[in-house]
């Protein structure tokens, strides 16, 4: 079974709605919730998108929507070796796009599912847009 990371936008996109890139994430975690695909996130993506949601919207929905969504993806750790690999590879001038990155090697992802394809030019993995992820494999 195909192994994806999704980046936190794609997870923000999801649990916000956020226009037009909903659709693309629904499907993606339609897939997942069919058991057609394994999802996984870093556990960074949690409390940022938490964040996000509590200051667009309110801390309750932050909460219930972390909590129904978590059910849908298996949440990996970050380990020591994943920020030394991150903060040791100036590829990713982006601290965390480093550390998502690193998650989804150190989890044998197949691809990594992200809005933001420029800030993985220099990635191992294939990446996608959730979009173009469906469009591959319709």
């Amino acid at each position: 079974m195909v192994t994806l990371f999704i980046d936190t936008n794609i997870v923000v996109d999801l649990l916000l709605e956020r226009a037009p890139f909903y659709k693309a994430a629904e499907d993606i975690f339609s897939l997942s919730d069919k058991g057609n695909v394994n999802l996984i996130i870093s556990a960074l993506t949690v409390p940022n998108t938490h964040y996000l949601i509590s200051k667009l919207k309110s801390k309750e929905l932050a909460n219930q929507a972390i909590s129904k969504f978590k059910v849908l993806v298996t949440i990996i750790s970050l380990s020591d070796k994943i920020i030394e690999l991150a903060l040791s590879d100036d590829k990713f001038p982006d601290f965390e796009d480093g550390l998502q990155y690193y998650s989804a090697i150190d989890a044998n992802c197949d691809y990594i599912i992200t809005r933001d394809l420029k800030d993985f030019k220099h990635s191992r993995l294939p990446v996608m847009t959730a979009e173009n992820y469906i469009l591959s494999i319709q």
